[in-house]
């Protein structure tokens, strides 16, 4: 265990081709269905641990302000976790900060907690592998599990009731098949309905949750032959699809949730029409109303340069896909 020194890990957010939507048992965040996601580059999470053991509980300051408290107790059930492995009841000071919007749409928790376990990794010395810290994060957040890898990455629902096969593992890396992600913002405000509450409401009111249960393993198995085969093509068919479904299950809860806003609708548009004029590009939508439109390299600057011009985007980031989480201070 280091003691009083900080320790600083980087992760960044994915973006799920194959969606993740729903939990087989919340306790642990144990997902309903696999899902395939795509690690980003230039967004991030960086998180710093420091444990004293003069605190008397965690210190949580994020983004520059102390976190609310149902944040910070979030924070503190996740270490608990690895104060548990260590057998040592050492609280930590935290701090974590974003590079983009945070509770938009944009797996801000994700990034979050796979730098926080990393982190907490190293502080509390477990020497964990990446599959065990993959299975570690999911318990923060469901998404985190996949941002512990780079590039392509596959989280598997796994079937034991313990959630012990339900981990992520990388599928292809980033270098393999450097597509670019252009980001359009369409708000800055936080979501009123968090995913959790979402899937919640979901599996309990939607009369199609089952069908979105039972038809995830052939979206899975076509996305995993795009990405060996490098399908473009074929990835564009099976994300889109997997999007909408989503949403349109989202849609039939009851109450419905929608996440989008007009300008995601006319981003959809915009994306449709490059398609129809032979541009590689493809969106997917997370639970937020950020549009994420996918591209082959050549045809970033015909992408950004027509959605960029679309009404209520506010801006406009540009990213590749980059790495798994990993520690950039504090290592000496």
């Amino acid at each position: 265990m280091i003691i009083g020194k900080t320790i600083t890990a980087q992760a960044h957010p994915n973006i799920a081709l194959v969606k993740y939507w729903g939990k087989r048992r919340k306790e642990g965040n144990i997902p309903a269905v696999g899902s395939i996601s795509i690690t980003l580059d230039t967004l991030y999470s960086r998180t710093s641990i420091r444990l004293e053991p003069a605190l008397r509980g965690d210190r949580f300051i994020f983004n520059g302000a102390p976190a609310p408290e149902a944040q910070r107790r979030r924070v503190q059930m996740f270490l608990d976790i690895f104060r548990r492995r260590a057998g040592r009841a050492v609280f930590a000071r935290i701090e974590s900060e974003n590079n983009f919007p945070t509770a938009a749409g944009l797996a801000s928790s994700a990034s979050g907690f796979a730098a926080l376990a990393v982190a907490a990794n190293r502080a509390f010395q477990l020497h964990l592998e990446e599959r065990e810290l993959s299975r570690l994060a999911r318990q923060g957040s469901g998404s985190a599990a996949r941002s512990i890898f780079g590039g392509f990455v596959e989280m598997h629902a796994g079937t034991r009731p313990d959630g012990s096969d339900a981990f992520a593992e990388p599928l292809l890396a980033p270098e393999a098949w450097p597509l670019r992600v252009v980001i359009c913002i369409t708000s800055r405000q936080e979501k009123s309905i968090g995913s959790t509450e979402g899937m919640e409401r979901t599996a309990a009111t939607s009369p199609f949750y089952s069908a979105w249960v039972s038809s995830s393993k052939d979206d899975l198995a076509e996305i995993r032959r795009a990405i060996r085969g490098k399908n473009f093509r074929e990835l564009t068919e099976v994300s889109e699809h997997s999007c909408l479904k989503m949403h349109g299950l989202i849609l039939s809860a009851r109450p419905g949730i929608l996440y989008w806003n007009g300008t995601t609708v006319e981003l959809i548009h915009r994306i449709r029409a490059l398609q129809r004029d032979g541009v590689p590009v493809f969106f997917t939508i997370d639970a937020g109303p950020q549009v994420k439109a996918v591209c082959l390299p050549e045809a970033l600057s015909d992408v950004v340069g027509a959605l960029k011009r679309v009404d209520g985007v506010r801006e406009v980031l540009v990213t590749g896909l980059g790495q798994g989480a990993r520690i950039v201070e504090g290592d000496g």
